[in-house]
């Protein structure tokens, strides 16, 4: 599995469970159920570069539009609204990408980081 020593394989299941019916994706209760939130910026910036599949730094749109697949072959493609909503979040200057370096992923990382510290309270 991809995300071996960073997710535990019984939470990616539940995760995905939890996203299976058609516009039910959900970013910030995904990253909760699969345990992506409240890593570290170590560890999710590990799972960036498994989502970034042509390995260019950035995760573009296309790529999350296939981002449940990265946790499993036979996982749905997102819809072009989950997609556009989820670029959003991380996407905060606008360019249509999420960089592995800089404020894109920083502001990516730091809504993970939330999630997890919200879902504590």
């Amino acid at each position: 599995m991809a995300f071996a020593g960073v997710l535990n394989d019984a939470d990616i299941t539940k995760a995905l469970d939890e996203c299976k019916g058609a516009d039910t994706f959900d970013y910030k209760k995904f990253f909760k159920t699969c345990g992506l939130a409240g890593k570290s910026a170590d560890e999710v910036k590990k799972a960036f570069y498994i989502i970034d599949q042509d390995k260019s730094g950035f995760i573009e749109e296309d790529e999350l539009k296939l981002f449940l697949q990265n946790f499993s072959a036979g996982a749905r493609v997102l819809s072009d609204g989950e997609t556009k909503t989820f670029l959003k979040a991380g996407d905060v200057d606008g360019d249509g990408k999420i960089g592995a370096d800089g404020p894109h992923f920083r502001y990516l990382s730091q809504v993970v980081c939330i999630c997890g510290a919200l879902s504590n309270v």
